[in-house]
């Protein structure tokens, strides 16, 4: 059984994706660590291992020299970082920080997502996904992920 975490305080609710497992870290780090020929390979592995990993979706949409591919990495990490989030307890409102490791790639996923739209010309989609980030995040716009 999974633990989640919503906390409640003043203002919005905030929710906290759990880590990833050690054996599946262990593996996303490892893959990480390979040159850059071989890197997106291994990353892939780790996608094969747990689609739900949403870490590694971030990595490949990062590491796409192309805004199609990236776009494409970068939605599915988006869908399934929403999925995750629901599963969390988040009801579509609410504050998912950038400070909790286990929600960055989610809202890397995102931010891949806001850039490679707005490479594509899909502005509109580009200011959605902006918006979003900064209602998720109110800090977002001081960091860079």
């Amino acid at each position: 059984m999974t633990e989640h975490s919503v906390q409640f305080g003043s203002g919005s609710p905030e929710t906290i994706l759990d880590p990833l497992a050690p054996d599946l870290q262990a593996a996303l780090d490892a893959a990480r660590s390979l040159p850059a020929e071989r890197r997106r390979e291994a990353i892939a592995e780790v996608v094969r291992r747990d689609p739900r990993c949403l870490q590694a979706w971030a990595d490949l949409a990062e590491q796409a020299a192309d805004p199609v591919e990236s776009y494409a990495y970068a939605r599915v990490g988006y869908h399934r970082g929403l999925d995750a989030l629901r599963a969390a307890g988040w009801r579509g409102s609410g504050h998912v920080r950038w400070e909790h490791e286990p929600n960055r790639g989610f809202l890397r996923s995102l931010h891949s997502l806001e850039t490679a739209a707005g490479a594509l010309g899909e502005t509109d989609e580009q200011h959605r996904c902006a918006l979003f980030l900064r209602q998720l995040d109110p800090a977002w716009g001081r960091r860079t992920p």
